[in-house]
């Protein structure tokens, strides 16, 4: 697949459509919320003002409510020519059979639905009522019912005020708080969108360069910052390193396939010359065929050592490498393993001693696998020394572990190698035969005893690998709780 084909801009149309719908869907309730409390603002102002003004207004009426309808007529007459309000407000004072007897300005219709002064009239309290006139303009009337002093019916007071001015004021509101909200949207999206346009070039980047690394282009690196980094320098600097460990990888694995392909080589070459030569010379020959006999077993245990380590990787990298704990004497795999290579540094010119107490604490181990260990450390002290070296064996019980050291005063190992000959497929020096995977399995088995194993060299003075196992407590048959001891030995 082709990382320029990628349709990047899909995102900012994502991010539109979750974040400012979302966006879009607060603002408008945050508008509805407004309105209404705007709406519910206003007319209860001209609700609070229109009852304060007819209290007021009935007030004076009072002293005209004991007079005859037609004083009660005149006096009403004088109550309205005098009212200050009658510019804005519609006055209406009706008689106590309904009929309206004075008008303020004479030119609203009530229409006949309006329920405020049918409910005043009924309740004897003040009723108010919103609605439409019959010209269809928006009005608010109250009522309050008038009384005599002996607390008879004298007639009914309504007054009338007109909303237009009130709803074209709210609506003026409405889109104020709208064009925010617009306004509001618009400066998000932008901002958004702007935002996106920033990292789509280094996501395109980063793209881009995964495709290519995916290609096995290790060498591809991204752009980083290093002063003030962000997410994205940070997500670019995960990358890099993830392809330098790929590129590590890549060639520990070249490395890895080119040594073990000499390592099977070189014996099967020697198996080949030799039973072609024991097939030339038949079998008139005992010392060439006990030679060849010897050389081809020998080679063959050699083949079967590479199988083993192979497999043991195999299972490690699986999780499926098992071992079979069980109390063990661990200066007898010791010595066997000793006594398996004495002979062999004694033929090259290496002294190999060994140096232990007559007995140690016994440790929860499988026996087998702690010899291999034992073996490939014993095996590469061995392959890294010269003619008159020394390999010396040590061990040594303490509180609460033993220790195992083996020493030699071999070609040792540079510094910018030791801290990775633990490592897979890693070879610190390529000229002596090994898979390069001995001591990674070794390392794994020594973890899984919950023990250590450390390496400190130093070039061209020699090597010291020192293994530290827990001790099975004497009472209990467990091991000792003192990992945490251990790793600071």
């Amino acid at each position: 697949m082709n990382a320029s084909n990628l349709k990047i801009k899909g995102m900012t149309w994502r991010w539109l459509i979750n974040v400012i719908g979302v966006i879009v869907i607060v603002i408008l309730l945050i508008q509805i919320v407004a309105i209404f409390f705007i709406s519910d603002s206003y007319y209860s102002a001209v609700r609070s003002d229109m009852h304060s003004k007819i209290r007021m207004a009935a007030g004076f009426l009072d002293k005209y409510t004991d007079m005859t309808e037609a004083d009660f007529e005149l006096g009403a007459k004088e109550f309205i020519n005098n009212y200050t309000d009658k510019n804005t407000v519609e006055i209406l004072i009706y008689d106590r059979k309904g009929n309206v007897i004075v008008s303020s300005r004479g030119f609203v219709q009530v229409p006949e639905y309006a329920t405020d002064y049918d409910e005043a009239v009924k309740t004897e309290q003040e009723a108010e009522w919103i609605g439409k006139t019959n010209l269809d303009e928006k009005i608010m009337a109250v009522t309050m019912p008038l009384k005599s002093s002996e607390g008879q019916a004298s007639g009914a007071l309504r007054l009338l005020v007109s909303l237009e001015l009130i709803d074209r004021q709210i609506f003026y509101n409405f889109m104020i708080v709208l064009i925010a909200g617009v306004v509001v949207a618009l400066l998000v999206s932008l901002s958004g969108v702007f935002f996106l346009r920033s990292i789509r070039k280094p996501i395109r980047a980063i793209t881009q360069t995964a495709y290519s690394i995916a290609a096995g282009n290790f060498n591809d690196r991204l752009p980083v910052r290093q002063k003030n980094m962000d997410e994205l320098d940070k997500l670019c600097d995960t990358i890099n390193y993830m392809a330098s460990e790929l590129a590590s990888a890549e060639n520990l694995k070249n490395e890895f396939i080119s040594s073990v392909s000499h390592e099977l080589r070189t014996p099967l070459t020697v198996i080949k010359g030799w039973a072609e030569t024991i097939r030339a010379s038949g079998t008139s020959d005992p010392l060439i065929l006990n030679k060849g006999v010897e050389v081809i077993s020998n080679e063959c245990e050699r083949l079967s050592g590479l199988v083993e380590d192979l497999l043991d990787f195999s299972r490690m990298q699986s999780g499926h490498l098992r071992l079979h704990m069980e109390k063990t004497d661990i200066l007898a795999e010791l010595e066997e393993a000793y006594v398996m290579y004495k002979e062999i540094a004694a033929k090259d010119g290496i002294r190999l001693e060994y140096r232990a107490p007559e007995q140690l604490p016994p440790v929860m181990a499988d026996a087998n696998r702690l010899k291999q260990v034992f073996i490939n450390i014993i095996d590469n002290a061995v392959k890294y020394s010269s003619r008159g070296d020394l390999v010396r064996i040590e061990a040594s019980s303490h509180d609460i572990y033993v220790q195992v050291a083996v020493k030699d005063t071999g070609c040792g190992i540079a510094a910018q190698d030791l801290g990775k000959v633990k490592e897979r497929f890693y070879k610190a020096n390529k000229t002596v035969r090994g898979s390069g995977i001995g001591l990674a399995v070794a390392d794994e088995i020594i973890k899984q005893h919950n023990g250590i194993l450390e390496i400190d060299s130093k070039e061209n003075i020699g090597t010291v690998v020192t293994i530290v196992l827990p001790i099975v407590k004497p009472d209990t048959g467990e091991q000792t709780e003192g990992e945490t001891h251990i790793e600071q030995v």
